[in-house]
């Protein structure tokens, strides 16, 4: 059957599998109006860009030359965070790097992060973690049937790379996210990750065990404690040069032996499961669309390029297969329990308590502080 109300954005690739998506008299989508209007103020990928950054770079330096560390860089194994090691390399930066490893990395993204960190000569500091505690809170995750899979990974990813920032005195953090191609993304479709309430709300309905070595970032915290108490700043290089995949990896490839994973964050295979299979099946959520159409506002793609690249299945069945037989027994369960999580009926993050009531009440304090300093006021800036 046909989607009568259906409608693509005649610019980019999003569509009305984005409830909240709106488009102008055009046809033009308002991810593409807000993009122009983050571009203009975030985006440098020219030579002011490039003077911005070293200029940046240079103040980390002098403010921490009596430290080991000018900074800290979390490194998943991903082909943004393994690209910047290489930049920071080349501008002689001096980064702690840190690696959680959440129990799901491939072997690929093992092979990678030891090529990188050899190549550069960078110290690693890699965290285990408890992965019993990990598999209990992603089963509580998957039996919620949240779209969010990933907060489990990506909660543990910020906490223990803050907490151990804090520790080691290092109040720098490098970040791989870039606009050239993670601008676009549905507010509709995701919660935020940093959600320690929305987290230990999930966990106490559906968890079993307690979360003794999991560490959880507060709303406090991460709002107060670490931008404002601690002076923690976050640095995201990429905004500042022109940033292609493919010339990133070439140079990846060439200079440290890398290797491709095929997909956006194949370095994790349940992100890759649940990015590919999970959010489409259960939500029609697919992550191609604002991937791609942040490419093709940054002009890196073609909307055509981008047309004929979602026209191309998800997974290949066999690695799917291959992909929910691991899954399942890593977590425990059976192939027809994951195939039963992803089926049954979704539910949105909001029907468990959030921090949505203070995330609101921060944001209507932050706007009258920038009017009577008369400047932008946000934390990590």
């Amino acid at each position: 059957m046909v989607d009568c109300n259906y409608q693509m954005c005649t610019r980019c690739v999003m569509d009305t599998t984005d409830s909240e998506i709106t488009f102008d008299e055009f046809g033009v989508c308002n991810h593409c109006h807000e993009f122009d209007n983050v571009t203009s103020k975030r985006w440098f990928p020219n030579d002011e860009g490039k003077a911005k950054l070293k200029q940046i770079f240079n103040k980390i330096k002098s403010e921490r030359k009596d430290y080991e560390y000018d900074c800290i860089l979390g490194l998943s194994g991903g082909l943004d965070s393994a690209y910047l090691a290489l930049v920071m390399k080349e501008y002689g930066m001096r980064p702690l790097v840190v690696h959680v490893d959440a129990g799901w990395n491939s072997e690929l993204a093992v092979y990678n992060i030891e090529k990188i960190v050899k190549y550069c000569g960078y110290d690693l500091h890699t965290h285990v973690m408890n992965w019993p505690e990990i598999r209990d809170l992603q089963l509580a995750y998957l039996k919620a049937g949240v779209a969010n899979q990933d907060v489990v990974q990506d909660h543990a990813f910020f906490a223990s790379l803050y907490h151990f920032a804090v520790d080691k005195k290092i109040d720098y953090v490098i970040s791989g996210g870039n606009i050239a191609t993670e601008a676009v993304f549905p507010q509709s479709w995701h919660h935020a990750a940093m959600d320690a309430v929305n987290l230990k709300a999930i966990h106490k309905r559906f968890g079993k065990l307690p979360l003794k070595d999991y560490k959880v970032i507060s709303f406090l915290q991460y709002y107060l404690y670490y931008p404002f108490i601690k002076k923690m700043k976050a640095v995201r290089p990429l905004n500042y040069m022109p940033y292609s995949k493919e010339v990133a990896l070439a140079e990846l490839q060439e200079k440290v032996g890398y290797k491709p994973y095929g997909r956006k964050h194949g370095e994790s295979r349940f992100t890759k499961f649940f990015q590919n299979h999970y959010l489409p099946t259960k939500f029609n959520m697919d992550k191609r669309k604002p991937h791609l159409s942040s490419m093709v506002l940054s002009g890196l793609m073609t909307r055509e390029q981008a047309i004929d690249e979602l026209a191309k299945p998800l997974y290949d069945e066999n690695d799917l297969r291959e992909d929910k037989h691991y899954l399942a027994k890593k977590l425990g369960i059976t192939v027809e329990q994951l195939d039963e999580y992803v089926s049954s009926p979704g539910h949105d993050y909001s029907e468990y308590p959030n921090w949505d009531s203070r995330y609101a009440f921060m944001k209507r304090v932050q706007s009258i502080v920038s009017k009577v300093v008369g400047r932008n006021v946000t934390n990590y800036s």
